[in-house]
């Protein structure tokens, strides 16, 4: 079989997931400068609107997010472990998006929060991606909440393996497919989900465990699925010890950021300034508000 490849044909394509916004004003960025300036323990929250600048989508931004262009939704931490016929489609779609997936490049965004940590201006990243952009970036500090896809796990003996060691496994188990010039209407979803027929998937092979013979599964936070509870712990100890708490690119309707955002505003002892196109869970709580492109907005703050 045959399975093309996907390519980006021209840079202007990276923004075509991101929502239209007016760029920023002066004022605003004099705002956050101030604000960065003031806190001498930031925690920075991140979420998908730091990553669509760099071509990748989100789930929920209004005209552009995938709930909005496609019908296509994650597929849920139950129905991945209790459904082999959904493994199997859930790895053949990852497989094929793989390539793509793990090529994107970190933005502006993730560049400016690199030289934020390695200038002393920030403790901390913790993200709700799962594509490694931050680190590709340079960060050092950083803690992804909903796992990354590019490592797996399996279910059984937790053992973990770079996504890069299964991709040749399955390419072992599946010499018919090739993976060469996609047509570039095919799209990536966030969690490098692409979306393939069911005649295509009903050959794929998926192999088990290496180690133990169990049942592979990406390290990501599926939906329907906790955040450990020690990560979370360890997230609201880092909260209690920052003065300030940076929101960028995350409209904050899933809980599991959220709730750090709350927590912050506990006894109103912690300042929150929030960058993201459009409304979210926390604008009434905020002392500082943009409406713009990420990019736009950190890659302006001197440190």
């Amino acid at each position: 079989m045959r399975i093309c490849s996907l390519t980006m044909t021209n840079s202007s394509q990276l923004l075509r997931f991101v929502p239209t916004s007016l760029p920023p004003v002066g004022t605003d960025i004099e705002k956050l400068q101030l604000f960065l300036n003031q806190a001498t323990r930031l925690l920075v929250l991140t979420g998908a609107g730091v990553s669509t600048e760099s071509g990748l989508p989100d789930y929920r931004s209004a005209n552009v997010g995938l709930y909005a262009r496609t019908d296509r939704r994650p597929m849920s931490y139950q129905e991945f472990v209790r459904n082999s016929l959904a493994r199997q489609r859930y790895w053949a779609r990852n497989f094929v998006g793989w390539p793509r997936f793990s090529s994107f490049l970190p933005n502006q965004s993730h560049l400016a929060l690199a030289k934020w940590e390695k200038h002393g201006s920030l403790d901390c990243v913790v993200t709700q991606n799962v594509d490694e952009l931050h680190r590709k970036a340079g960060s050092q500090h950083v803690i992804e909440l909903h796992g990354s896809g590019h490592r797996v796990m399996c279910l059984s003996c937790d053992m973990l393996m770079p996504r890069n060691q299964l991709q040749d496994m399955f390419a072992v188990a599946n010499p018919t497919w090739s993976l060469s010039d996609m047509n570039t209407s095919i799209q990536v979803a966030p969690d490098g989900d692409v979306l393939l027929s069911e005649e295509m998937v009903k050959n794929f092979k998926v192999p088990p465990c290496p180690n133990c013979g169990g049942v592979l599964k990406p390290d990501v936070v599926f939906f329907g699925e906790n955040v450990p509870t020690k990560l979370v712990d360890h997230i609201y100890g880092l909260v209690e010890a920052s003065d300030s708490l940076l929101v960028a690119g995350s409209s904050l309707q899933v809980y599991s950021g959220y709730r750090f955002v709350a927590k912050a505003k506990q006894g109103k002892s912690k300042r929150i300034a929030i960058i993201n196109i459009g409304h979210t869970r926390a604008d009434d709580i905020a002392d500082l508000k943009i409406e713009a492109r990420c990019g736009e907005v950190l890659s302006r703050i001197q440190v």
